[in-house]
């Protein structure tokens, strides 16, 4: 699945600012606005995301909603935020644009591991995960049952340049074990193994990204 229908980036900048998002980033709101007239404000076709070193997944992830309930980062990834950009260089500016977004529906069932030399060779940059919480805050419906996302474009390195085996995932909660039934159809900030498959999880990728 493609994001064919964005809100534009003056509406995405405004969501943002509606959240507190730009707070969270030691950013004022004219900045926010600055950035979308800078790129198109009318544009549909590209994603207005912040530099995740500004905010982290974990302020993220609370903000996301799925009708009435919050989002939530799984209770044994307390690490969250130490999952950052692998092999991929940002420019630096506090705002910037992904584009081409793909949910990568046609990689449910394949591994991380599969699916990235894949990614390259179609000329593709797997998302951040600070990139697929965007997403979802812009475009709720994104997150579908049976049809939610990967984010392998962050990784957690380990001591010794080491990667961590686990790699981030974006769902939805069954409301079951440690989620709480409280806690059911909430979006979910969880976790998978860079070497396993799932069915209901694509491997979502860019286009490439466009300096802020």
């Amino acid at each position: 699945m493609t994001a064919t229908a964005l809100p534009t980036l003056a509406a995405q900048a405004q969501r943002l600012i509606d959240l507190g998002v730009h707070t969270l980033a030691g950013l004022t709101a004219a900045q926010l606005h600055e950035a979308a007239a800078q790129h198109g404000a009318d544009r549909t076709d590209a994603l207005l995301a912040l530099d995740p070193a500004l905010v982290p997944a974990s302020a993220l992830a609370p903000l996301l909603r799925r009708g009435e309930k919050p989002g939530f980062v799984v209770e044994d990834m307390t690490d969250v935020d130490r999952f950052t950009p692998a092999g991929i260089t940002l420019g630096g500016d506090p705002l910037y644009l992904v584009e081409g977004l793909e949910r990568g529906d046609d990689l449910s069932n394949w591994t991380p591991e599969e699916a990235l030399p894949v990614l390259t060779s179609r000329g593709r940059s797997p998302l951040l995960l600070t990139e697929g919480l965007h997403w979802v805050l812009q475009q709720p419906e994104i997150l579908e049952r049976g049809s939610c996302f990967m984010t392998i474009g962050s990784r957690l390195t380990k001591p010794g340049g080491r990667l961590d085996a686990r790699t981030p995932a974006l769902w939805i909660s069954n409301g079951t074990g440690r989620d709480g039934k409280d806690r059911k159809d909430a979006p979910k900030l969880g976790w998978c193994w860079w070497g396993n498959r799932h069915t209901w999880l694509g491997i979502a990728s860019a286009a490439r990204r466009s300096g802020g």
